[in-house]
C-alpha cells in the first residue's frame, strides 16, 4: 500500500501567528498518526516560518515514545545547519530539496547532472547515518540515473503542475502523463517512487491508477486545509481511501 505522510507545516505557520504555544504540533501529528497516516514530514527553513527546530525533536521524541512503527521526513536543502539537525534527529527518510531561502515552497526538482558534485557526499554521509535518503525531481526522467549512482534509495517527485492544472483536464492528464513516465523510469533504475506537492483528494486516485507502485506522497496544504472542514482524523481517512487504502 502506498504510505501518506502527513506534511506539519501549515500547522506550524498557523501557530506562529501568534507567540501562543496552538495548534499543538505533537497532538495534531497524534491525531493524524491514530487516525493511519505512515508518518509526518516537515520542512525546518532557516528562517523558521513554520517549523521550528526544537519542533523537530518534539515530534521525533512522539513518534519515537509513541508510535515507534511510523515514519519520520525531514525535508529541506541540506545546507550545513539543515545538515546538523537531520543528523541530530535521525529521522526514518530525509527529503533533499533545492530551495533557495527565501522561496515560499518547493518548486522544481534538482538538475542531477550538474549538482551532482554536491550531492555526492551529502547522500554518502545520511546513508552512513542509517537514513534513507529520497532527492526531490522534477517530473522528467533526465538525471535520474545519476540520481542512482550517488546513492539515492528515492526520488520525490515534484507534483505542482499536475496539481495546479485542477481547472484544465487536458493540461492535467499531460502532467500526469509525464509523471507516470518518470516513475517508470526511476522505478526501472530500482529507485524507489514518491510524490509530493499540492496532492488532493480528488487528484489522487488518478495519480494512484497512472503510478500503482508509489511508495509514499507527502500532503500537507490540502490535507490541512480539509481538516479545517472534516477534522484531522476524518481527513486523514479520505486521503487512505483515496490512495486506495480499505478505511
Amino acid at each position: 500500500m502506498i504510505n501518506l505522510s502527513v506534511n506539519l507545516n501549515a500547522v506550524a505557520l498557523l501557530r506562529n501567528r501568534r507567540d501562543l504555544p496552538w495548534p499543538d504540533l505533537a497532538d495534531i501529528g497524534r491525531l493524524a498518526l491514530g487516525a493511519g497516516a505512515a508518518g509526518l514530514t516537515v520542512h525546518p527553513r532557516p528562517d523558521e516560518r513554520h517549523i521550528r527546530r526544537d519542533d523537530v525533536f518534539v515530534l521525533r521524541d512522539m513518534l519515537r515514545q509513541e508510535y515507534p512503527d511510523k515514519e519520520y521526513n525531514i525535508e529541506g536543502f541540506p545546507d550545513e545547519r539543515w545538515l546538523r539537525i537531520v543528523e541530530e534527529a535521525r529521522p526514518d527518510q530525509a527529503t533533499l530539496v533545492p530551495d533557495a531561502p527565501d522561496q515560499a515552497t518547493s518548486d522544481h526538482g534538482w538538475d542531477f547532472a550538474a549538482q551532482a558534485d554536491f550531492l555526492r557526499p551529502i547522500v554518502q554521509d545520511l546513508k552512513r547515518l542509517g537514513i534513507r535518503v529520497s532527492l526531490f525531481a522534477n517530473p522528467d526522467p533526465e538525471g535520474l540515473e545519476i540520481a542512482k549512482e550517488l546513492g539515492a534509495d528515492r526520488i520525490e517527485i515534484y507534483t505542482g503542475p499536475y496539481g495546479q492544472a485542477y481547472a484544465d483536464r487536458q493540461r492535467q492528464t499531460q502532467e500526469l502523463q509525464k509523471i507516470a513516465f518518470t516513475a517508470q523510469q526511476a522505478q526501472a533504475l530500482r529507485l524507489g517512487v514518491n510524490a509530493g506537492h499540492d496532492l488532493t483528494v480528488q487528484n489522487l486516485t488518478p495519480l494512484v491508477m497512472a503510478v500503482p507502485n508509489l511508495d509514499e506522497v507527502s500532503i500537507g496544504h490540502a490535507l490541512i486545509a480539509d481538516a479545517l472542514r472534516f477534522g484531522m482524523p476524518e481527513t486523514v481517512k479520505r486521503f487512505r481511501r483515496a490512495l486506495g487504502h480499505p478505511v
